[in-house]
């Protein structure tokens, strides 16, 4: 997750604080993630906490020499993703024709990001049976800070662990499609670069969209789900954040998913506009979030090791993080497969 604050820009929040396992308000229409539903059922146990852990200890490794955006140990961590998505079966999306979008060091240079060099955005996709054209975006980033005074900072957690969750609910559809039960709208999976220097792969991505921002339904950001933080030391929870800025039936779609699934403790501490973190702002949604798509952002919170060369595999909670990447899939999950696309009706 970035580290330094983005200024706040006019955009007001409106959502509730604190912690909640249901809420109240606008009701979403029925939910498709139930107990009783195989195909998702089947497809939501290939989430697995062994898996999960096989792929974050090699994109957390010392090889990737800490993933610094551009860096020779990312374009590394990049290759493995994408051999990880083409074992799948899992394609790029036609319209770019590569797995990379070139994301220019000039873009980031304007941006502040100084002397990066080139790097690239990854994207997989899964079209849609039925509502192709309507995209549901699943994003994390895979850039970390790289290695300083000769030191790695493997980043496990910030970003590795929604690296590999993406990767993960990307074969957990890939499994429910090859089951004859493919999402009925689009899935992209987005691994994004240049967030620790100022967000710059997502910003670059809603600048240049490989689809049309108006067709894209939402974007769940996930940006460390791994560890948990000292207020919540021993929890099964996971913040949310932003999931009722721009959308009333958001917040309720998660939630349901969540309570017909591993019911975490859902915290909407961040949510509060008077929180001086505002982490609303510092992580990859907010990008589609200004481009009026709404958005919900998983975070574990910020520990000890946040941004120090202690960010370590061992150190991940793979079981919660399992929980959490299930938490994800199951609220894509309805997303894509519901009768109507959420409704955006609040600015």
């Amino acid at each position: 997750m970035k580290k330094i604050l983005i200024p706040l820009l006019g955009l007001a929040l409106v959502v509730s604080c604190g912690t909640a396992k249901t809420s109240e308000g606008a009701s979403a229409q029925s939910t498709s993630v139930a107990k009783g539903d195989k195909a998702f059922l089947s497809a939501y146990k290939t989430i697995k906490a062994d898996e999960l852990k096989k792929n974050l200890y090699v994109i957390a490794s010392d090889e990737m020499e800490g993933r610094d955006t551009g860096s020779p140990g990312q374009k590394k961590a990049g290759e493995y993703m994408i051999n990880y998505y083409k074992s799948l079966g899992i394609n790029p999306p036609k319209a770019l024709g590569s797995y990379y979008q070139k994301v220019p060091a000039d873009f980031m240079k304007k941006r502040g990001g100084g002397n990066l060099p080139d790097s690239e955005n990854i994207l997989a996709f899964i079209e849609g049976s039925e509502k192709p054209e309507e995209i549901v975006v699943i994003s994390a980033h895979y850039d970390h800070v790289g290695t300083k005074n000769g030191v790695v900072y493997n980043g496990a957690d910030d970003d590795g662990s929604g690296t590999v969750a993406v990767m993960q609910i990307a074969k957990a559809f890939q499994e429910a499609k090859k089951a004859g039960k493919g999402p009925k709208r689009s899935i992209l999976f987005l691994h994004v670069t240049g967030e620790e220097h100022g967000l710059f792969g997502s910003e670059f991505y809603t600048s240049n969209p490989v689809f049309p921002l108006a067709n894209t339904v939402v974007d769940l950001n996930i940006d460390m789900i791994g560890r948990d933080d000292a207020e919540n030391r021993g929890k099964q929870y996971v913040y949310v954040i932003g999931s009722e800025m721009l959308s009333s039936q958001l917040k309720v779609i998660n939630e349901a998913a969540n309570k017909k699934t591993n019911n975490l403790e859902l915290n909407y501490k961040y949510d509060d506009p008077a929180d001086p973190e505002q982490l609303y702002y510092r992580s990859d949604h907010y990008n589609f979030a200004k481009n009026n798509v709404p958005v919900a952002f998983f975070f574990d919170g910020i520990h000890e090791d946040y941004h120090k060369p202690t960010d370590d595999p061992e150190k991940i909670d793979y079981p919660l993080l399992e929980k959490r990447a299930q938490l994800v899939f199951a609220t894509a999950w309805e997303i894509a497969n519901r009768a109507e696309r959420i409704v955006v009706d609040k600015k």
